[in-house]
């Protein structure tokens, strides 16, 4: 029977370790991982992305479902960021009731693969760029905190 995955909670020591590259995508663990981060998330009240490393898995994927829409990011690359950048206020769902405000660039241009393997290029901003930046910045082992601004 597998392991019941769960969000990794107060944890900075594994939080802040690097991820490493898929390397088989169309694995049913892999895909059964993308399937259980988008509950998990759903259930992490109000979280809109998680990342492996949240999940104990120190691979490059994360999902964030904005709108109603799931997007999924395997082995991403952050290619742009605008110069202007944005102040506001994140949480994470591995460090509940923890708000702080995050100065990030205002936009953003990522590459990825899709779970079904197609490769993917998105222009985004406000929150969506948002939180491609703060998952992205799990797969660097880098927190949220991290960045706080005052």
């Amino acid at each position: 029977m597998k392991k019941k995955l769960e969000v990794v909670v107060n944890d900075e020591k594994k939080l802040r370790q690097k991820s490493q590259p898929v390397l088989n995508l169309s694995s049913k663990e892999i895909q059964d991982l993308i399937d259980q981060m988008f509950v998990i998330m759903r259930v992490g009240k109000g979280g809109i992305g998680l990342a492996a490393p949240q999940v104990d898995k120190l691979l490059r994927l994360f999902v964030i479902d904005l709108d109603g829409k799931e997007h999924v990011f395997v082995n991403p690359k952050i290619e742009k960021v605008s110069n202007k950048e944005a102040i506001e206020e994140e949480g994470c769902l591995s460090f509940p009731g923890v708000f702080l405000n995050v100065k990030r660039p205002a936009k953003v241009v990522a590459s990825a693969w899709d779970r079904y393997g197609k490769k993917f290029k998105i222009k985004a901003d406000g929150i969506f760029a948002r939180a491609i930046q703060h998952e992205y910045d799990h797969l660097e082992g880098v927190l949220f905190m991290d960045k706080k601004s005052d």
